[in-house]
């Protein structure tokens, strides 16, 4: 069934490859060992599903790697259809987390004084960056809390801590990464001294 609507045996094994090792890397012979496959079958392939954006390859010790792009646009679904990992699909199922959520999950991790959510949590956002937490939390409690929320999206995310007088010396200058996130779509989770508003 899943050989017919993607077209090519050899396609889904690559999917199924790529989709349940999410930041590791593979040459085409170590690929072509895995999935047992004809070379030529696996390089059009893989042809193919770079042009579409799927993944993406990098060359090292004179040899071309190549590892899925966690933030193709379709990644999230994708990876729910081909998961083995069945915690997996049933956090991938789930709804995005509503701000309730968030501000519950954010009073966990403590300290933290604005939150901006961005790049893969925001339809239609450019930005690189998916999470800003500006504070004093404890590294520990926010390492926790990124890795449940990479758990929970399937995917690894972008995001950065900055100390508040960092933060608010880097928006009254202008900083081209504070201006980027600012200017791209984004939702704030929190904003206790309402500094952003304040900028507007």
């Amino acid at each position: 069934m899943i050989d017919a609507l993607f077209g090519s045996k050899t396609r889904i094994k690559l999917l199924r490859l790529f989709l349940n090792n999410p930041g590791k890397a593979f040459y085409v012979r170590e690929i072509t060992r895995l999935i047992d496959e004809q070379i030529n079958s696996v390089r059009r392939e893989l042809a193919n599903m770079m042009k579409v954006g799927i993944i993406k390859s990098e060359e090292a010790d004179n040899k071309l790697y190549y590892e899925v792009d966690q933030r193709y646009e379709h990644y999230v679904p994708l990876r729910a259809i081909f998961s083995e990992d069945k915690d997996a699909e049933t956090a991938i199922g789930e709804p995005k987390q509503s701000t309730l959520d968030w501000q519950s999950k954010l009073d966990e991790v403590g300290g933290i004084r604005l939150a901006v959510m961005s790049g893969v949590f925001v339809a239609g956002s450019a930005s690189k960056l998916d999470l800003l937490l500006v504070g004093n939390p404890a590294p520990a409690k926010v390492k926790s809390f990124i890795k449940a929320l990479e758990k929970k999206e399937g995917r690894e995310l972008n995001y950065s801590v900055l100390a508040y007088d960092e933060f608010y010396y880097r928006l009254s200058i202008r900083d081209k990464f504070i201006t980027e996130l600012t200017s791209s779509k984004h939702v704030v989770l929190r904003d206790t001294e309402q500094i952003l508003d304040k900028q507007k």
